[in-house]
């Protein structure tokens, strides 16, 4: 049970209309979400373009990035990669509902999005499966060897000699380093693990039109000097890493560790210097006595001590290296 006064802290979701995306995140997840296609749960976030409020608890009707600014005893000591305390709430966790296919893009790393984007963070992101059609695709990587070629495939639209296409299967994870080619394609769902960033620089969006009959912005120069021409391209998504006591390893990078947990009874996370983020993909159960079930998500304070979680579930979990 818990060692202190601080709570779980439960999360409203913020959620975002695409020009890619369905209804699944009502039909099939159960939200209750606005008309027309909605692209992104942004599930936790304190990133100001949705800042998630609290549900319940000590912290209710805040805003997450209110309780980082006022409470950041909550979340324990987190680095900033430079040697410092992280200044903004460092993850982001969404799922994301690909209707039609995502722009072909590519995220910059910490440097060049501090330097290019008013000091925002870069985007490291990492994808577990929910969901995809049968015999569905899905874009990671590249084969340019350098950005003249690039440019050259990009301007000639070669976008199969250009772009390393995957099958996709349901529960598989791709793991998205900055300068990384990559699009989610249509009929597939997703939870997403990121840095709290919202930089995107589109190489292709295949001349799909808004609304308001313009096309949305292209960024060809800005993803040339942000792709890793280094980059080897998976093959696959498979996880082969194994299930220890219900947990098994997806990925271990210097700004997240991410963990998929499985378990039927009870499961006890232990006290770490951190917090943790879960989100529940799979199953219902109680979160320290509260009912919790498939979509919901929560924050772990690192001041809060063991969690106890009871019933049949299959969760998501991450958080921060405790030293970068």
């Amino acid at each position: 049970m818990s060692q202190s006064p601080h709570g779980l802290i439960f999360l409203k979701p913020v959620f975002h209309e695409k020009i890619w995306g369905g209804r699944k995140l009502a039909d099939d997840w159960g939200y209750q979400i606005p008309d027309g296609p909605i692209g992104e749960c942004w599930a936790i976030s304190a990133h100001p373009n949705g800042d998630c409020a609290v549900d319940g608890g000590t912290y209710d009707g805040m805003l997450l990035s209110e309780v980082w600014r006022d409470h950041r005893e909550v979340f324990g000591a987190v680095p900033d990669g430079r040697g410092g305390e992280a200044g903004e709430f460092p993850l982001l966790v969404k799922i994301l509902d690909a209707a039609d296919d995502l722009s072909v893009q590519v995220h910059p790393d910490d440097e060049y999005a501090a330097a290019h984007e008013g000091g925002s963070l870069g985007k490291k992101e990492c994808w577990y499966v929910l969901d995809c059609d049968q015999d569905g695709t899905i874009v990671v990587g590249q084969r340019a060897a350098g950005a003249d070629e690039f440019r050259q495939l990009v301007e000639e639209g070669r976008w199969s000699e250009l772009l390393n296409e995957v099958p996709v299967h349901k529960g598989d994870f791709f793991q998205i380093d900055p300068g990384t080619v990559h699009a989610i394609k249509g009929g597939t769902v997703i939870l997403e693990t990121q840095q709290s960033s919202d930089v995107t620089y589109r190489v292709y969006d295949y001349d799909r039109m808004q609304d308001d009959g313009t096309a949305r912005p292209l960024h060809l120069e800005q993803s040339v000097e942000c792709v890793d021409f280094n980059a080897k391209a998976p093959e696959s998504g498979k996880v082969t890493t194994p299930v220890i006591d219900g947990i098994q390893h997806l990925a271990d990078t210097d700004r997240y560790i991410v963990d998929l947990v499985s378990f039927d009874g009870e499961k006890t996370f232990s006290a770490i210097p951190t917090f943790r983020c879960v989100s529940v993909i799979e199953g219902e159960g109680k979160a320290e006595g509260r009912p919790v079930r498939r979509g919901d998500h929560f924050i772990v304070p690192a001041a809060y001590g063991d969690a106890t979680l009871t019933g049949r579930m299959k969760l998501i979990v991450s958080r921060v290296p405790t030293a970068l």
